[in-house]
């Protein structure tokens, strides 16, 4: 079985990722923010770096559905292959920093991808306000996300809610601005909850 946790930055979907894994025993599957060699340079100059950043992270993400798909394990995805067109390519299009000579051709890259991939058996969205966002950006602290305006934070927000109004697949909505499910259990317990009525008709 394939999980994705999907949100903006900030969120938490690292965080959640990590907690479910443990708690259910699932293996989890991170996004390779660390290691993508375009991300500093992108935050310095989106424009210029948009297509470059946006085809290594399609690039990844299209190896990890393809493993995914091999595994017999129930894997919790950090973060989908879906919302990198949906949500990062389309801002970046609508805000003219992706031409649109370089989004046909990400476009003909990923569609190729999707006929050969499944989408997320279950689609957990963390659903979060720009300030909750803001204040998960800062508190982890990497120097080169702490220049993201409030504008490109919105902008993706919007393309969330309005990807999520058409998803089709199976999905979960998580508001989390009045959780704290990294350090309240009972806020822990109560996403817990909400996974085990959608995966095993469990209610509490």
């Amino acid at each position: 079985m394939h999980i994705g946790i999907a949100g903006n930055i900030g969120c938490g979907k690292t965080t959640l990722t990590r907690m479910l894994a443990s708690h259910y025993g699932w293996t989890p599957k991170y996004e390779a923010v660390t290691y993508n060699p375009y991300l500093e340079d992108y935050y310095k100059d989106i424009p210029r770096w948009s297509y470059n950043l946006e085809t290594y992270f399609l690039a990844q993400r299209f190896k990890d559905v393809l493993e995914i798909a091999k595994s017999d394990e129930v894997i919790i995805q950090d973060r989908t292959l879906l919302e990198g067109v949906h949500i990062f390519v389309a801002n970046n299009r609508e805000q003219g920093n992706i031409s649109e000579r370089d989004y046909a051709t990400y476009m003909e890259l990923f569609n190729l991808m999707m006929s050969m991939v499944n989408p997320p058996d279950l689609l957990i969205y963390l659903r979060a306000s720009v300030p909750h966002l803001v204040a998960g950006i800062q508190k982890r602290g990497r120097d080169y996300e702490q220049g993201i305006s409030l504008e490109y934070l919105s902008g993706l927000n919007r393309h969330y809610e309005e990807w999520i109004g058409n998803y089709r697949g199976r999905l979960l909505t998580i508001d989390t601005d009045t959780l704290d499910f990294e350090h309240n259990p009972e806020d822990f317990e109560s996403v817990t909850d909400k996974i085990d009525a959608e995966l095993f008709g469990l209610f509490k």
